[in-house]
């Protein structure tokens, strides 16, 4: 293992959705070069020396191993992955995504690929601004002075706008947020699954249904017409129980909770199995509680397409599942997309994973997590 360098790092999008490119940058960063440890503001300014639209810059500080010249190879994978094509007679123009070594540790580099520290720094202002916020006090090897200094002495009097926009160093900071998640999805979809990976990785509280142990769940299968009701209203019971204990004590070494149900399913399930006179009863109980309950702030339903749902069924093998229809299921996901449809206030995300294997392939995994993080940040919860 090397040593950690210390490097500042400049990056700018005009292009896009400018806000969601610098962020998912910063996860990539994270991910590839090293441990991002501080983040300046936002900061939104006109393109210099060519027409186009409004930058957003920040700086960044990461704790590296690599190299110098290992760096700039990951940073430049990492803005064509974001669409950006750069060319030796580049210029100015307009890009997804830039991003500049600023200053690593005090070296001094003058090659064809790389000058340090950034021959341009000193004389911009929507770079020195962001790293004032995170390195006022760092001097320059060469200049000898701060970036504090710099900053005042700098003779760029371009427009240069703080915006409310805030970047997170990591997924974990974003997740953390977050008061709560639901991630919901039909029989067999993988919920409990990805619930449990996210809790494990993002130190979240899991919140997960039980209903194995449910004495009518068995029945239900074999008699359907004759269990129904009492099947659910024993799921809204248990689910509202548990749901409310869970979800109004907060754990304070976690950082946010995440279940695997939403108590609204109950209402789903029953408009499927109960009969008219049966569910208006039904849903004047489920109304009362479900005024009471906690809301989540994502809504994340796992679409799969039935064929799918049919095989993690068998391959999970309980015994009671085995002869769950087609028509069933399809039945079951029209009614979460009729909720989720109904209720536009709702932060919903409906997600479809039937082509993704989440479990055994950690690009379909960090594809969903890349789909959650998107929706908290353009909810702005």
């Amino acid at each position: 293992m090397g040593q950690k360098q210390q490097v500042y790092l400049s990056l700018g999008s005009n292009m896009g959705n400018r806000f969601l490119t610098l962020q998912n940058a910063l996860f990539s960063i994270q991910k590839l070069a090293g441990e991002i440890t501080d983040v300046s503001a936002v900061y939104e300014n006109p393109a210099v020396g060519f027409e186009g639209d409004d930058f957003l810059n920040a700086c960044i500080a990461i704790e590296t191993e690599l190299k110098p010249f290992d760096l700039l190879e990951i940073l430049l994978q990492i803005e064509r992955d974001f669409g950006r094509e750069r060319s030796e007679h580049e210029g100015y123009r307009s890009r997804t995504l830039d991003i500049d070594i600023l200053l690593y540790e005090n070296e001094i580099i003058n090659s064809p690929q790389l000058v340090l520290p950034h021959p341009g720094m000193a004389e911009r202002n929507f770079v020195l601004r962001p790293l004032a916020d995170i390195a006022p006090q760092y001097y320059h090897p060469i200049l000898n002075k701060d970036i504090r200094n710099l900053l005042q002495q700098c003779k760029d009097r371009n427009r240069l706008t703080k915006t409310k926009h805030k970047l997170f160093k990591n997924r974990l900071e974003l997740f953390s947020q977050l008061q709560f998640i639901a991630v919901e999805g039909n029989i067999g979809a993988g919920k409990t699954t990805l619930t449990k990976m996210i809790a494990s990785d993002f130190n979240a509280k899991l919140v997960l249904e039980r209903f194995a142990d449910n004495p009518f769940l068995p029945k239900f299968y074999e008699d359907q017409s004759r269990y129904a009701f009492p099947l659910e209203m024993s799921f809204l019971a248990d689910r509202y129980q548990q749901f409310t204990d869970d979800t109004s004590q907060f754990d304070l070494f976690k950082n946010f909770m995440i279940s695997d149900y939403d108590i609204f399913k109950s209402l789903i399930f029953a408009k499927i199995t109960l009969q008219q006179e049966e569910f208006n009863l039904y849903r004047k109980v489920f109304n009362f509680m479900y005024k009471e309950v906690k809301k989540p702030e994502i809504y994340l339903y796992l679409y799969q397409n039935t064929e799918r749902l049919l095989e993690n069924i068998k391959k999970r093998g309980r015994d009671y599942e085995q002869n769950i229809s087609p028509d069933y299921l399809e039945q079951i996901n029209r009614g979460y997309l009729d909720f989720i449809k109904g209720h536009p206030d709702q932060n919903s995300l409906i997600l479809d994973i039937s082509e993704l294997n989440f479990v055994d392939n950690k690009n379909d995994y960090d594809t969903i997590l890349k789909a959650l993080s998107d929706q908290i940040l353009l909810s702005n919860f």
